[in-house]
């Protein structure tokens, strides 16, 4: 029995496949409708490192690459869609992972470009988070990234939840009250930090040049959208009530908002910070529990391929269990394998890309590529490393929620136990042993991809 019009529909069907995706694809695998794939014998149009032993795991740049394929030396095949190479060729370790990936991890990855961004008023700014929703096993700490412009502010709020932010670019001022009265004001600029205790409301108004700034909060299913907002409050008690407790007429609010304003555009700030010294009888709250911390004039450590800087509550007191270290990794560089004992990791890419391979005992392990605006998320004694696959410095902040910024490093165990030990274990030689450092490196050099074969 014919069909009219089914013979039209699969010819045209069989035209189009082989396009599907913006690039050369193969309905059947064979290297005529796909030149990157299969010559006869070996492989043909694959990156050096896919004709490797797949456990040796080099770093696969398919930025380049017309067509990548899943493949990792005897390991995989062709791959001919529906496909979105955009995604492909920015997640190589997803789509042709290192044969030393094993089983199933968490899910230790989410972009922030993937999360709603929630909008400001009349063009005042914006904020994007990541919180259990899109990071279910991310359970210790959430972050949002915020944005405002020149005088914009951050509405009057407090939340549940603690919050430690560092200021990505740009500066600001903020200021709050603690619950004994005292009162704090200060302006900060990229690369300083400030922390607010739960409970204790604060405000943040951008200064001349705008500002950005990253906050992370010890609950990992925290919500930005759940804070308590000044407007919100004068909005949801009676009328007759504010006028009582504040001492002035019902009329005095005739003008309040109708609805919040969360982010939106203000009076620019005086320029002098003195102008905005509010006191009461508790004075101002002292330097040594200060809000803030100048962390950008604290010199880095410089180490071989790279840098680290760290803020913990033995320089920053009031953040009591908020510990963090900037990174910056050299290109080919590599933040050493390490896991912390204390605390889960959530790490968020400030510049450059990298890659990090999380390892679950017993046997489980997944290789993950990093970009600028992406937040990561290690667990607990679960190891792990950051290698730079760029050709810029990459830059991250590991947040901790500790008393004190310390981890485990894999060489410095390893170097630090009675050879005999590791040589009976491991099998390694005596030449190589004796080339692992006793000391932790924190950032590790290594060949930069430009001068790589």
């Amino acid at each position: 029995m014919k069909f009219p019009g089914v013979t039209a529909t699969v010819s045209l069907l069989l035209t189009v496949l082989p396009t599907v995706g913006g690039a050369p694809t193969s309905t059947n695998g064979n290297a005529a409708a796909n030149p990157n794939l299969r010559g006869s014998p070996e492989l043909v149009g694959l990156l050096p490192g896919q004709k490797e032993n797949s456990k040796t795991g080099s770093y696969l740049d398919f930025e380049s690459v017309e067509n990548p394929q899943p493949i990792r030396g005897s390991k995989g095949g062709d791959d001919p869609g529906p496909r979105d190479y955009s995604y492909e060729r920015i997640n190589s370790d997803k789509y042709a992972p290192p044969g030393t990936d094993n089983g199933a991890t968490i899910n230790a990855q989410w972009p922030m470009g993937l999360s709603h961004n929630r909008l400001g008023l009349d063009k005042s700014g914006w904020a994007r988070q990541q919180n259990t929703d899109v990071l279910p096993d991310a359970k210790e700490m959430a972050g949002v990234d915020m944005r405002l412009e020149p005088a914009a502010y951050r509405e009057l709020h407090w939340h549940v939840a603690a919050e430690w932010s560092l200021v990505l670019n740009g500066s600001c001022r903020i200021q709050a009250i603690n619950e004994d009265g005292e009162t704090f004001v200060d302006d900060v600029q990229a690369g300083d930090v400030w922390y607010f205790p739960p409970g204790v409301p604060h405000s943040i108004q951008a200064l001349d040049d705008g500002v950005e700034f990253l906050l992370v909060f010890d609950q990992g299913s925290f919500n930005e959208d759940n804070t308590f907002l000044a407007s919100e409050v004068f909005m949801h008690n009676p009328r007759e009530v504010m006028a009582k407790n504040l001492g002035v007429p019902v009329s005095a609010f005739d003008n309040i908002p109708d609805k919040e304003l969360y982010i939106f555009n203000g009076t620019p700030a005086p320029k002098q910070i003195e102008d905005q010294n509010v006191t009461t009888g508790a004075g101002i709250i002292p330097q040594s529990r200060s809000y803030s911390y100048h962390f950008s004039q604290q010199p880095a450590h410089e180490v071989a391929g790279g840098s680290v800087k760290i803020v913990d509550p033995l320089t920053f007191p009031i953040a009591s269990n908020f510990s963090a270290a900037i990174v910056t990794v050299n290109p080919g560089g590599m933040r050493e394998i390490h896991w912390h004992p204390s605390s889960d990791e959530w790490t968020f890419f400030i510049k450059g890309q990298g890659r990090g391979t999380l390892f679950t005992a017993p046997s489980d392990a997944t290789t993950f590529d990093y970009r600028a605006g992406d937040v990561a998320y290690f667990p607990k004694s679960n190891s792990h490393y950051i290698e730079n696959t760029g050709d810029e410095d990459l830059v991250f902040v590991e947040v901790l929620q500790a008393p004190k910024f310390t981890d485990v490093a894999l060489g410095q165990w390893i170097a630090s136990t009675p050879r005999q030990i590791v040589k009976d274990t491991l099998n390694l030689s005596d030449d190589t042993l004796s080339r692992i450092s006793t000391e932790k490196q924190y950032v590790v050099a290594g060949e930069p991809k430009s001068s790589q074969p």
